[in-house]
């Protein structure tokens, strides 16, 4: 199992990252936002998610960690395949889509190519049952419950959408810790978290 790969940037097309590592050349199917952070000749490393079936070994490459979580979340989706889920992902950050998934925006999800209002309601209906369930055992940090209201709210929304990206509330909770929240919008708040369990 590949978990990530690590090579030289050898060939790029629209949805198509490889990757040349000593030789050998990894074809990654990628999202448009993760292909536009790639660049001919330059070494840069990719997290990788499979799909191996009786005729095929796919490969999916990603800049992120978040958007990979993305990726085989929406793959979980009954009627989601790779292709539909890459497509939603080129057009949505991570964050962005948690949003759309927590806001029942449908027509955020449709304007991916592919992507019909079915589908675009599967989604949103599977991914918020999720975190709706996840969500009711999770407590809050103190930062974030002694936050002005207006703030938790946003917070709240935030750590559903976290929820939505496959983050615990143990991964959640201590990179809140260490925000000031109050004035931050909830994709702001979701942007912060992720840099900071980046660290």
């Amino acid at each position: 199992m590949f978990y990530h790969i690590e090579g030289l940037a050898a060939e790029l097309e629209p949805n198509l990252v490889v990757l040349d590592c000593g030789g050998v050349g990894y074809a990654l199917n990628a999202t448009a936002n993760t292909v536009s952070q790639v660049r001919l000749g330059e070494k840069i490393k990719l997290y990788v998610s499979e799909s191996i079936g009786e005729t095929n070994f796919d490969l999916y490459g990603f800049a992120t960690k978040s958007e990979k979580r993305c990726f085989e979340m929406l793959t979980a989706v009954s009627g989601v395949g790779p292709k539909a889920a890459l497509s939603i992902l080129s057009y949505h950050t991570p964050e962005a889509l948690a949003m759309a998934i927590l806001n029942n925006d449908e027509k955020a999800l449709t304007v991916a190519p592919g992507i019909g209002k079915k589908i675009a309601q599967r989604v949103i209906l599977e991914l918020k049952d999720k975190v709706q369930k996840e969500n009711a055992g999770l407590e809050l940090s103190p930062a974030v419950t002694a936050a002005p209201p207006a703030a938790e709210g946003n917070v709240g929304d935030a750590v559903a959408a976290l929820t939505v990206l496959g983050y615990s509330a143990a991964e959640i909770n201590p990179a809140l810790r260490k925000l000031d929240v109050s004035g931050l919008s909830a994709e702001q708040i979701i942007k912060a978290v992720l840099k900071q369990m980046v660290k």
